[in-house]
């Protein structure tokens, strides 16, 4: 089976690999830090959080993905309270507001789509704040 012209294969963007050893570490507080990296159309990032640490109430119209690699994170939804451990994966669908509480050391991969353009432009100071 063909793949198309050569006009539609001058589109296919080529693929690129990452490290996270490589990636650029910000400290958003002293209990927060976080890496991303960005797709065309989705982004995934690594936040580390230590115990005790808060991302405040929020929203965006982004849709999220949490996979708590380790650790423990407490999710305050609208429907309520959800304890997310590592190996589970949290949902969270566009304009649903949240907060989070790690109640251990805990280490996340968000995945958003589409990528967000207010962490790349710096405009996230609810995440500066939220030791």
């Amino acid at each position: 089976m063909g793949r198309g012209t050569d006009a539609e294969e001058e589109n296919v963007a080529e693929c690129t690999l990452y490290r996270w050893a490589d990636v650029k570490a910000e400290k958003m507080n002293p209990l927060v830090t976080r890496q991303y990296v960005t797709g065309e159309k989705t982004m995934l990032a690594r936040i580390v959080l230590k115990k005790g640490a808060r991302v405040p109430r929020h929203e965006h119209f982004h849709e999220q993905v949490s996979h708590v690699l380790e650790g423990a994170l407490e999710f305050a939804l609208d429907e309520g309270r959800k304890t997310v451990r590592a190996g589970e994966i949290l949902c969270i669908p566009p304009h649903a507001p949240h907060e989070v509480i790690a109640l251990e050391d805990s280490t996340v991969l968000d995945i958003f789509n589409p990528p967000r353009q207010d962490w790349i432009d710096g405009d996230d100071a609810y995440l500066r704040q939220g030791a």
